[in-house]
């Protein structure tokens, strides 16, 4: 049978995430020390411990079928390869980024500027949309502190939370791209590892489903069951299950996190009491 190939970063942010994700979808991996290439016992998988870098090279040569990597580098590799599903973690963004005593956020600051960077295709795209003349400086790594040598104007990034920036009397100006980590693939997959990744997404979407929704029950009078199951989004409808007290009913649903204060809020003056909220581990639909 044939095995589903998977690359995830062997060090890096998305290490840790890549194999959580992995662990919640029921797929355990039991890698030596060391180990870069791993087969799984209780799914058709092989994980590839890669360079971040060398991912999207590999998934368009189909030397692996799948992989967990982020957006911002696929954009930048620009290579043949497809996102099947977002994956919700490791959210940053590329941006520009100048000295904090620099006013000005207008991104014409850059015209006859040299910036520093590690995605040249992503600032030549944007500088080229905004007709932009500027020279670009590439470096693979510690692009913070560019400005402060005196090798730049300014710098194009990644950023997650600022801090490295604010470290360097940095302060970011335009988001050139906004990214998060995704399930990609090879366009070279066979009919057979196709139905196998399948299986892999279904998982993904029940964990990804749960960990976006809460269970809610919460007691009701009788007469204010209509009224409530209306503020309630559902899947279906909400299971009501009659309580000891006579004029009482528990009623059980599934809520959005997104919206969960503004529900819990509702619910509360239309007579909702006694509310429990609870996590979800899988969501099956």
């Amino acid at each position: 049978m044939s095995k589903l190939k998977i690359a995830i970063q062997k060090s890096g942010r998305l290490y840790e995430e890549s194999l959580q994700l992995l662990k919640d979808c029921g797929i355990f991996v039991n890698n030596g020390k060391d180990q870069l290439k791993v087969s799984v016992d209780n799914f058709p998988m092989e994980i590839m411990y890669l360079r971040n870098s060398d991912i999207p090279q590999y998934l368009e040569d189909g030397v692996v079928d799948i992989a967990i990597v982020g957006e911002n580098l696929l954009v930048e590799k620009q290579k043949k390869i497809d996102i099947v599903q977002p994956l919700g973690f490791s959210k940053c963004r590329v941006s520009l980024a100048i000295p904090k005593e620099v006013e000005t956020n207008d991104p014409e600051y850059f015209q006859g500027k040299k910036i520093a960077t590690s995605y040249p295709n992503t600032l030549r795209k944007f500088l080229q949309e905004n007709n932009i003349s500027a020279d670009i400086h590439i470096i693979s790594g510690s692009v913070e502190i560019a400005p402060n040598i005196g090798l730049a104007d300014g710098i194009c990034d990644i950023v997650s939370s600022g801090s490295t920036l604010f470290k360097n009397g940095l302060r970011e100006t335009v988001t050139l791209l906004s990214s998060e980590a995704v399930l990609a693939k090879t366009a070279q997959l066979d009919e057979e590892k196709a139905k196998i990744l399948e299986k892999f997404i279904f998982r993904i979407k029940a964990v990804l489903k749960a960990k976006n929704s809460k269970y809610i029950l919460m007691n009701v009078p009788n007469e204010k069951i209509e009224t409530i199951s209306k503020t309630l989004p559902v899947l279906k409808s909400p299971t009501v299950i009659p309580l000891a007290e006579e004029g009482w009913s528990s009623i059980h649903s599934v809520i959005d996190e997104e919206r969960f204060w503004e529900v819990i809020d509702e619910l509360k003056d239309k007579g909702a009491q006694d509310i429990l909220i609870i996590p979800i581990d899988k969501m099956v639909i």
